[in-house]
């Protein structure tokens, strides 16, 4: 069994140049193109931003690849106006070599200490017991490729998954502003966060007014492992 912490990458970037391709489309609308200046786009979208009118903003578009937790996964793919590809647990057998023989599970950063080591246990019995029921289907004659969807069954929900989430900037903001604010779980937040930041830094009119304005997750006092 590996422990591992959660991850994000960038797989297809916002650049600031997206702002000119947003106010191309954007003053469609208002067939003032004549206005389009090298410099007029920032000022453009932060007005159609203010203006709520939201429509213009989902020219851009951005990929970004999730390793989190089960759980994690389940709030990120709630965002319906999106495009998903995740890891299935149907297909992956974690027995084989390319798998490294094992599962991966993501570390619960948090928990205390006697709690971690109970978590622990109980991941080394599912990846156990996983492997029990898959060696037991393939001797009872089950077609190998077959047996992960009936295995599965076992897995925790902090099984490592990768989910690569594809949206346009209007959904990418309404992500942050319910995965990046205070009351979102941790592990979430454990993401969204630092994305958030780094987006801000792109493209700053795009985001700087949504999530939490520090969106800093603090484990200091309650650190797992």
């Amino acid at each position: 069994m590996r422990i591992i912490n959660q991850s994000y990458k960038i797989e297809s970037p916002l650049s600031p140049e997206i702002l000119a391709q947003l106010e191309r489309a954007g003053r469609t609308c208002y067939k003032s193109e004549e206005n389009i200046t090298p410099e007029s786009g920032a000022k453009f979208v932060a007005n159609r931003i203010r203006d709520k009118h939201f429509a213009v903003i989902e020219f851009g578009y951005m990929i970004v690849r999730f390793v989190c937790d089960r759980g994690v996964s389940h709030e990120i793919v709630r965002h319906r106006l999106a495009s998903y590809a995740q890891e299935s647990t149907r297909y992956c057998n974690y027995t084989k070599e390319k798998f490294d023989n094992e599962i991966t599970v993501i570390r619960p950063r948090g928990m205390r200490a006697g709690a971690y080591e109970l978590w622990k246990a109980a991941m080394q019995d599912a990846e156990d017991k996983y492997f029990t029921i898959v060696r037991e289907m393939v001797g009872q004659g089950f077609k190998e490729k077959k047996v992960p969807q009936w295995a599965r069954s076992v897995l925790p929900n902090s099984l490592k998954t990768e989910v690569v989430m594809g949206a346009n900037v209007r959904e990418w903001r309404h992500f942050f502003t319910m995965r990046a604010a205070a009351p979102a779980h941790p592990q979430m937040r454990e993401l969204a966060c630092p994305l958030l930041r780094e987006v801000r830094e792109t493209v700053p009119v795009l985001f700087d007014d949504v999530g939490d304005p520090d969106c800093e997750v603090d484990y200091a006092n309650a650190e797992a492992a």
